[in-house]
């Protein structure tokens, strides 16, 4: 690949160069513009599909001039292009969670809600980001394309904070400085409050859609079939999860104190700023990113699949090599590779089971779908076991911002005279996982690799199964700590003589399990979901956070009722010193042991994804390279 003629042409070549009179023709314009244009149709590098691409005399992507999504290995996507979207990340979190940190005390401090309300709200709130993550990732898969759905996004988010600033300054923050631990604001005005939650759902709205998409456009900068290229989409995985904690460990040190001081402006202001920098540095990268075309509705085709089989549930399948597919070897999905047939969900193949009614007449999508339609439904369904085993371990991650925080503001903060809040303790779980993706990429990589001989160390499945373990051994860490602090509670007077940081074990190995599950969640759902539904594949990891704190929650309440009755106050009550939150605590790591142990049973059992390749890829590859060749000389 030093030049233009080592130009690497996947999948069908529609656009040949047939005879002598074309090749002349072709240098003529060459000569005359000193531009080469090479467009051609392929059935997928990476995660792209159907493509074009145009490429200047110095093998330079000239794609973005045109207006087209394109891709040239040579000068376009990799990890210069990669670098600018972890810096977008890395910035982007900072100014999301410069609000996130501190909406808790905003709420009670500056509109004056009670504790329950604000409880609700700030529950709402991030339901929602988690929730827009989804939006996104349709919007993103079907019709906008990565690329414009993440600038659109980012444009939402960037509102959103503005007007949360200026919302903050000229209706809310009364008197100058309130909203610190001491002085209360004034009761504000409706037209404040209404553009405060209009600017924090912006927020919530924007960059839950943006997070799913970036983590896609970033893993598009590289190619799936290249394997150094593949492992490089390993590692942006783990770098793009770094630059999330990046991003959050300023916001939750500096602007989290800022804020908490009552400087509530500058931290919004500071946010903001972020914001812009990190649309300034994703707009700066657009000549250099790989695009990948949009191929339409994803869930219309599945819907299809599953109707069409049902309207055949009479007919037998056909064998494998009697089903249904389009000519060629691109799939007749717009962008999409072709999947070899997986012997899954045997009765799903009756969609592309060709009928008497099928042969004479016009193909109805929704009674005849090709082997790539129905593998795309299959993909989903073969991911949701893996899924849902994935959300117990969300609710293991959701105590560090629930009973954690609770447990260690019943432990002694103080070095000294400095007073350590116990939200902050979240500092330690973000350094950790800043440690640990170093290591994990710069040891546990290499030292596994030799062992396993698998360039990427782990699985991405063995990676998810090693994070559920952890974590496991987190919520057992936190249990251990409850009861040596029980054991120092002197009946009837709030005592606090435990230290805070017997608490840093806790929140090392969460951060440590965060590296092994998150990341391998983004890799995994995004490897294994169809061409057509990358974007939904990364959105399935803040899916999961969503249920893991809707099943928090339920667990908590179900604990209250059957443990608090009578004069019993149960484990988790108001005085955690009367409770017993450390049974709590290995409740959830019985969970996380069983569900370890289906997770196990049904990562055996997975078969993964197959696109299309092999001989008839390298075949046309051999022709588009022996063309180039003839072309150049």
């Amino acid at each position: 690949m030093a030049n233009m003629k080592n130009l690497v042409c996947y999948g069908k070549v529609l656009w040949r160069i047939p005879s002598m009179a074309t090749r002349i023709a072709m240098e003529d314009a060459c000569n005359l513009s000193r531009e080469i244009t090479v467009t051609e149709e392929y059935d997928g590098s990476g995660d792209s599909g159907a493509m074009k691409r145009n490429i200047n005399e110095n093998g330079e992507n000239m794609s973005w001039l045109f207006g087209e999504d394109c891709i040239s290995r040579k000068s376009s996507g990799g990890w210069r292009a990669a670098s600018l979207l972890l810096a977008n990340q890395g910035l982007a979190t900072l100014a999301f969670f410069g609000v996130g940190v501190n909406l808790v005390l905003f709420l009670t401090r500056v509109l004056g809600q009670d504790n329950a309300t604000e409880a609700n709200s700030v529950s709402n709130w991030t339901g929602t980001v988690y929730m827009c993550s989804l939006v996104g990732a349709f919007l993103s898969d079907s019709y906008w394309g990565r690329y414009l759905t993440c600038g659109v996004f980012q444009l939402i988010f960037l509102m959103g904070l503005l007007l949360l600033s200026f919302s903050s300054w000229h209706y809310l923050i009364h008197p100058k400085g309130c909203g610190d631990k001491e002085q209360l604001c004034v009761p504000t005005s409706s037209v404040g409050i209404a553009l405060f939650y209009i600017s924090i759902y912006s927020v919530a709205f924007g960059y839950g859609g943006h997070q799913p998409t970036l983590a896609t456009l970033g893993a598009d900068q590289f190619d799936d079939t290249d394997e150094k290229q593949n492992n490089s989409r390993g590692v942006f995985f783990s770098y793009f999860y770094f630059a999330l904690n990046v991003g959050s460990l300023f916001s939750d040190t500096i602007l989290a104190y800022q804020e908490d001081s009552g400087k509530w402006t500058i931290g919004f202001v500071v946010s903001s700023c972020s914001a812009v920098l990190a649309l300034v540095l994703f707009l700066m990268g657009t000549p250099t990113y790989q695009y990948v075309k949009p191929c339409g509705n994803p869930w219309m085709r599945i819907a299809q699949v599953f109707i069409a089989a049902a309207r055949k549930w009479d007919v037998i399948e056909a064998d494998e090599d009697d089903l249904y597919e389009g000519e060629g070897l691109e799939s007749v999905i717009k962008g999409s590779r072709k999947i070899l047939h997986s012997d899954n969900f045997r009765l799903l193949d009756k969609a592309a089971t060709m009928s008497e009614e099928d042969l004479h007449g016009p193909r109805d999508p929704w009674r005849l779908c090709t082997v790539t339609q129905v593998e795309e439904a299959k993909c989903i369904l073969k991911m949701l076991p893996i899924w849902l085993c994935t959300i117990i371990y969300s609710v293991v991650f959701t105590q560090m911002s629930s009973l954690f925080v609770e447990q260690g503001a019943m432990m002694n903060p103080n070095i000294g005279n400095f007073e350590i809040p116990a939200a902050s303790m979240s500092v330690f779980d973000i350094c950790s996982v800043l440690a640990f993706t170093y290591i994990y990429c710069h040891v546990l990589v290499p030292l596994a690799g030799r062992i396993s001989r698998n360039p990427k160390g782990l699985t991405e499945l063995q990676r998810m199964g090693t994070g559920l373990i952890i974590g496991m051994l987190a919520i057992v860490a936190a249990g251990i700590t409850e009861i040596e602090r029980l054991k120092r509670v002197i009946p009837n007077q709030p005592t606090r003589s435990l230290s805070i940081f017997w608490q840093v074990p806790q929140y090392v190995l969460v951060g440590a399990s965060e590296v092994f599950m998150y990341v391998g969640q983004l890799e995994f759902f995004n490897a294994q979901a169809p061409d057509g539904m990358k974007s939904f594949g990364s959105s399935l990891c803040m899916a999961s956070m969503s249920l893991g704190n809707y099943a928090s929650s339920f667990i908590v309440m179900m604990v209250k009722k059957f443990t608090a009755r009578g004069s019993s106050p149960g484990w988790i009550p108001d005085d955690l010193n009367t409770g017993h939150i450390d049974r709590f605590y290995f409740l959830i790591a019985g969970l996380v042991a069983v569900n370890f142990v289906v997770y196990v049973f049904c990562a055996k059992r997975y078969k993964c994804i197959n696109a299309k390749e092999g001989e008839e890829r390298s075949k046309v590859h051999a022709e588009g390279e022996a063309e180039e060749d003839e072309l150049a000389n």
